[in-house]
């Protein structure tokens, strides 16, 4: 298979490449170890669409911009399931590419990356928002519990109704970290504002999320803080049609479509979003690798210190009040005044049977 500037492997893609030419990927050691003179070569695995309109898609565009700024080769592996055995097939396919670099996209790599990192020791490997290391893997963390937990006080100070909810999909460490500072922020704001919280084991079902988001609405909650992927939109039809409020993450819902989130009739949708941005982290580890500072053997965090990375954005309606609490929780966490815990207890709010 010819090595594009930038190319896309499905495993579909790949595997029916590999019957047509009958010829297997070989092994390989990474190209700085063969002293190539041509540019990085970094190859990345989505474990979800590449286009869903969140996590993956961010993680995309940090590719894309190193493909773009830094002149390194890219390719990568999307629409793989999460689970270990594909995520390492995957990862496998990618190691034995030719790359000098595998990023593993999510915390749900770990297990994956830690595993096949091991039997490819020249290789460098990375796992975004993700908790693993060792001596030729690092993991990039943008911390979006600060920004989970600004959208917690978001939530707790604008709902009118006094129940709030929040939605995600699989259980990965990031994800359960901001479920626990989302929450935090909810209880330090207003103790007696009732969350409902769902992980409904899917980040791209729609029709699953609108079922949620409706059955919270049906409860109380007129404020929705979602970190799903491709499942979002779910979500915003059902807040749009039972006039709640909905808190996005990753990227910024509220500036992304003015149609939706200014002045329309779907403005009332949107009230703010927890800006995580994971592109960064991509991004960065690509540069890391080039420039010779791949930090292999540690966790490298980027928290709400970094605006560029993490911040909270409010829609024009939330007023100056509201907007300096917030602004004083920012400061406090950055400072280290207000350490967030990754542990909720709690109920959770059921997955809805129709």
């Amino acid at each position: 298979m010819p090595f594009n500037n930038v190319l896309q492997i499905t495993r579909r893609h790949w595997l029916m490449a590999a019957a047509v030419t009958g010829v297997a990927p070989l092994m390989a050691t990474s190209a700085s170890a063969q002293q190539r003179s041509a540019p990085l070569s970094i190859g990345a695995l989505f474990a979800g669409q590449v286009k869903d309109g969140g996590f993956m898609e961010a993680g995309w565009r940090g590719l894309e911009k190193a493909r773009l700024e830094l002149g390194v080769q890219t390719r990568y592996i999307d629409d793989i399931l999460p689970k270990k055995d594909q995520l390492a097939a995957a990862l496998t396919q990618l190691a034995t590419s030719g790359v000098d670099l595998v990023i593993a996209h999510g915390g749900q790599n770990n297990e994956a990356c830690a595993e096949v990192a091991a039997h490819f020791p020249n290789i460098k490997f990375v796992v975004t928002q993700g908790s693993v290391s060792s001596r030729n893997l690092a993991s990039y963390e943008v911390q979006q519990e600060d920004s989970a937990y600004l959208a917690g006080v978001l939530a707790a100070l604008t709902t009118r109704t006094g129940v709030v909810g929040h939605m995600s999909g699989i259980r990965v460490r990031p994800g359960l970290k901001g479920r626990a500072a989302y929450a935090a922020g909810v209880r330090a704001t207003n103790p007696q504002v009732k969350l409902l919280t769902n992980f409904s084991g899917n980040q791209d079902d729609n029709a699953l999320s609108h079922r949620i988001a409706t059955a919270q609405i049906a409860a109380g909650a007129d404020v929705i803080f979602t970190m799903l992927n491709a499942g979002r939109t779910g979500t915003i039809e059902a807040c749009r049609t039972h006039g709640a409020r909905q808190i996005g993450n990753v990227g910024d819902w509220v500036a992304s479509d003015p149609a939706v989130f200014i002045g329309s009739a779907i403005a009332d949708v949107s009230i703010g979003s927890a800006i995580a941005d994971v592109s960064i982290g991509v991004f960065e580890a690509v540069r890391d690798a080039q420039a010779n500072v791949f930090p292999a053997g540690k966790i490298r965090k980027m928290g709400i210190a970094n605006r560029q990375a993490v911040r909270l954005s409010m829609a024009a309606d939330v007023n100056a009040d509201v907007r300096a609490r917030i602004d004083a929780a920012a400061s406090d966490i950055a400072s280290g005044r207000i350490s967030l815990s990754d542990v909720f207890e709690g109920p959770e709010f059921p997955n809805p049977t129709t």
